[in-house]
């Protein structure tokens, strides 16, 4: 267990500072910040009291400080092995409860101090919150949807709630937030499931607009799975906060590009977490073992897969970015091979597909903190929000490989001891 050291008031300085506001670092940077809150960030002259012979330093020189980061997707009770979720599902609570658990502390020694659970079977996240809450573990911060909403026989139905109708659909809502869910995940189209149709959406707006209306309703946020464009159109027609994956395909298969989706997505002010992670990760692993030759057939054409749709992935992406769509960070770690404590893939994902390292930082800080609705607590360094602090060598602002090479986590304060993992 990651145990954690508390100042009382610290001030930590670097040659780069990353506050989460305005779109430059600053130079010569500082945090002062007391118990579980920021006090101030900015340059060093300006943060530094008259009065401080009570404050612990920390100079960290040839570093950067930044807001710890936050992943808007995951799935805690994965493995990251390859294995599908309807296999997963087969595991025991008790045994997925642990795996969240390993996995939410590789994310926060690799500088994610926010998670966003994206689906997770039964109770299994939520209890392990309650672990934290009783002191039997920590981890990152947990915004958790619980179990999703899936329609019978849906992508992730294995763990969701399945509903069909309007009543169901509103009952499903509320059981969801009597649980404990913090918003609702919606399996909005098909997916990797055995039994779903990716090519084709789930539930009919009537039954989008009473899951979504429901979670506003209880002043929560609602993210839909969407890998098809006519069930992008059918959540923003229902009023999504947040579309994942976003991909544009026809009903035959084929990719095409839709000025009107987004222009309704810019409008309607709408997230997009368009997961770049586990195709950016999968792409130069397999790429290394090409490299090698010791890359298998089936390996090579997956390959040869990967880099002809990211091509295209990263076309569609840099057109939406141009017409004003708002990019978050969502690494949907643990799904296929894609291993929790890796998050940086993701954001460097999004500088190869056209962000500047800045852009990228903001896209998994300030941003993520919106679309999470927890932009008044997280996701900047300033004055009053919660003191969750990552510190990594050399200048993340210029090179994002830099989010590797973490220091020092601080969370709610606390400098977390990473000795024994």
């Amino acid at each position: 267990m990651a145990a954690k050291i508390r100042p009382v008031y610290k001030l930590i300085t670097s040659e780069t500072l990353i506050t989460g506001i305005g779109n430059q670092p600053i130079r010569n940077g500082a945090v002062l910040f007391k118990d579980d809150h920021i006090i101030n960030s900015g340059p060093k002259k300006t943060v530094i009291p008259q009065n401080d012979e009570n404050i612990e330093r920390v100079d960290y020189g040839n570093s950067t400080i930044l807001p710890g980061l936050i992943d808007t997707h995951v799935h805690l009770i994965g493995v990251g092995d390859g294995r599908v979720g309807d296999n997963l599902a087969t595991l025991p609570d008790e045994i997925l409860t642990l795996q969240a658990s390993e996995n939410a502390r590789a994310h926060l020694i690799s500088g994610v101090t926010t998670v966003r659970d994206c689906g997770s079977k039964n109770m299994t996240t939520l209890m392990l919150r309650k672990a934290y809450g009783l002191h039997i573990n920590n981890g990152p911060n947990l915004v958790l949807s619980g179990r999703p909403a899936a329609i019978i026989g849906g992508h992730l139905n294995y763990f969701g709630i399945e509903a069909t109708g309007i009543d169901e659909c509103r009952a499903a809502v509320r059981q969801l937030f009597k649980d404990g869910a913090d918003f609702v995940k919606i399996t909005a189209s098909g997916g990797s499931t055995r039994t779903s149709l990716p090519l084709r959406p789930s539930f009919t707006i009537a039954e989008l607009k009473a899951i979504i209306g429901e979670a506003h309703n209880f002043g929560k946020h609602a993210a839909a799975h969407c890998v098809n464009s006519q069930s992008i159109l059918n959540c923003l027609e229902a009023g999504i906060d947040t579309i994942i994956h976003g991909r544009y395909v026809e009903p035959n298969g084929s990719r095409v590009y839709r000025d009107d989706i987004t222009e309704r997505i810019v409008k309607q002010k709408v997230f997009v977490n368009y997961n770049m992670g586990g195709i950016n990760h999968r792409t130069q692993t397999l790429q290394v073992k090409k490299d090698k030759r010791i890359i298998t057939q089936s390996e090579q054409l997956e390959l040869d897969g990967l880099l002809f749709w990211t091509d295209i992935d990263y076309q569609f992406y840099s057109r939406m970015r141009s017409e004003g769509v708002q990019m978050v960070c969502g690494s949907d770690s643990t799904w296929g091979h894609y291993k929790m404590g890796q998050f940086s893939y993701e954001i460097e994902g999004h500088v190869a597909a056209g962000m500047s390292p800045m852009e990228a930082i903001t896209a998994a800080t300030i941003d993520a903190a919106k679309s999470l609705m927890q932009e008044n607590r997280l996701g900047s360094l300033e004055p009053g929000k919660q003191a969750d602090i990552l510190v990594v060598k050399g200048d993340a602002s210029s090179n994002i490989e830099n989010l590797r090479n973490v220091i020092h986590i601080y969370q709610s304060g606390l400098q977390i001891d990473t000795a024994n993992n």
